[in-house]
């Protein structure tokens, strides 16, 4: 029984030494060239040669710019199970979906009426 789980272990083993020999020789054979800008904290095209990063604030707008990713991102974990088992799921599984992205559209209706998507 446990000969049937053998060529499973042997991928992920080597995959595990792909990904650490990938590590190793990137670290030792890359260049290595620190500077004061490339350690400076980056985010969401802020530039840090004007401003102290680790005094200055970020925008609100650009973390609701990332929940709406995940908000939105999470509709296509849904729609692929979905898609999956129409068939099976007959009308039932059509209307509840159907649900699902009126009230997704809804959303995003909303958003869009709000100005959340507007980069002014």
């Amino acid at each position: 029984m446990l000969a049937e789980y053998l060529p499973l272990l042997l991928l992920a083993v080597v995959a595990f030494a792909f990904v650490g020999l990938s590590v190793l020789v990137s670290a030792r054979l890359g260049p290595n060239r620190p500077n004061p800008v490339k350690e400076a904290a980056y985010e969401s095209g802020i530039l840090t040669e004007d401003v102290d990063v680790r005094q200055s604030r970020f925008s609100v707008r650009f973390y609701l710019v990332a929940m709406l990713f995940i908000i939105f991102d999470v509709e296509a974990v849904f729609l692929y199970p979905w898609a999956v088992t129409l068939r099976s799921m007959g009308w039932y599984g059509m209307a509840v979906m159907g649900v699902f992205i009126l009230l997704l559209f809804e959303t995003y209706y909303y958003v869009l009426r709000r100005g959340g998507l507007d980069w002014d």
